[in-house]
């Protein structure tokens, strides 16, 4: 399945953060959206870095005091893998695997169009399992005989 199609279900809503933000506001997004990373575009909205929950997490470990101050260029991952609409969900999860990441920026044109997380990969591929499961059930089921 391509990342385009998965996207016709999942949607292409996808929740920013500025490299001038602080820590903290990315605290907020995150808790507040229920995600666990959060691509950071420029205003011109080119992807510019991601910054993730482990990324947060080093960073409060090392300055707890300064989260209020700190700016989200100085903590995000400048290298970002990223995937196209046209990716496969394989291409995705291979990438997410070899990088060691759990979210994938899809982008076109160097804009963001949507994230990919291995969750998201992971309920695809369930739902794909369970519809095969029912449409063989069904396939190799007897027709039941009369008792009488």
């Amino acid at each position: 399945m391509k990342i385009k199609e998965y996207f016709t279900t999942k949607g292409h809503r996808v929740i920013t953060i500025g490299p001038d933000d602080t820590v903290r506001d990315a605290l907020q997004k995150l808790v507040d959206n229920n995600i666990g990373a959060l691509p950071v575009c420029d205003a011109a909205g080119q992807l510019v870095g991601i910054i993730s929950e482990r990324d947060i997490l080093k960073e409060c470990l090392n300055q707890s005091d300064s989260i209020d101050t700190t700016k989200i260029q100085e903590v995000m991952s400048r290298q970002v893998a990223v995937a196209t609409p046209d990716d496969d969900l394989d291409y995705a999860t291979s990438v997410m695997k070899q990088k060691n990441i759990r979210h994938l920026p899809v982008v076109v044109n160097s804009k963001i169009d949507g994230m990919i997380s291995m969750r998201d990969i992971v309920n695809s591929r369930l739902q794909d399992v369970e519809a095969e499961i029912r449409y063989e059930g069904l396939l190799h089921r007897r027709p039941r005989r009369p008792l009488i």
